[in-house]
């Protein structure tokens, strides 16, 4: 699954942590855009526990696409 968007995106120097808990970007930090840093991590964790892989490509000024592949158990 992809999702993806047109935003702000996130620079080369954050994009590894944002799947770190409490981890809020750079240019969010200061605002009152509410959040606490924790969507990302508790989506990475439900993604592990389903043996799965999360991951995100990202450009400053051009958006953001972030891809999750899970195996399927057809029994």
């Amino acid at each position: 699954m992809e999702v993806s968007d047109t935003g702000i995106g996130i620079s080369t120097d954050e994009l590894p942590r944002i799947f770190d808990r409490f981890y809020r970007g750079q240019n969010l930090r200061g605002e009152s855009s509410g959040g606490s840093g924790l969507g990302l991590s508790i989506a990475k964790w439900i993604v592990d526990e389903h043996s799965g892989e999360i991951s995100a490509i990202s450009s400053e000024g051009i958006g953001t696409r972030m891809t999750v592949s899970l195996d399927i158990y057809t029994g």
